[in-house]
């Protein structure tokens, strides 16, 4: 089991930038595939982006793609996620999640991630 607590969320004009981090401890954070999810009010918790546990190969969804970049740092245990461009319709509470993994896997389903830190709010105004 990893636990993870996300951080950096807050209140920023629509096109601006905002980055939000995920911290883990527990596990060994190299043998972990991360993600994050948002979910606004009303709606489903959505996939936002994946990373596979070594950093080499990422996944986003369509909406966030060539605004969003989700890199991580197995030294310091911490994930993070670079959102640019940000519009009102990206206001939501973000979550991190991770799961044990193979090499080169990410993971787009919430359903197979068995771990989740408690959100952070990200607000974006317009």
């Amino acid at each position: 089991q990893v636990q993870l607590v996300e951080s950096g969320g807050g209140l920023v004009q629509a096109g601006g930038s905002l980055s939000v981090s995920c911290a883990a401890s527990g596990r060994t954070f190299s043998t972990i595939a991360m993600g994050w999810f948002r979910q606004a009010p009303g709606k489903e918790r959505e996939f936002v982006a994946a990373i596979s546990r070594g950093g080499s190969i990422t996944n986003y969804a369509d909406s966030v793609k060539g605004r969003f970049t989700i890199s991580r740092d197995n030294v310091k245990r911490t994930m993070y996620l670079q959102m640019n461009s940000l519009n009102p319709e990206d206001t939501a509470v973000y979550f991190c999640a991770g799961r044990v993994a193979i090499a080169g896997r990410t993971y787009t389903s919430q359903k197979e991630y068995d771990d989740w830190g408690q959100g952070t709010q990200v607000t974006v105004s317009s």
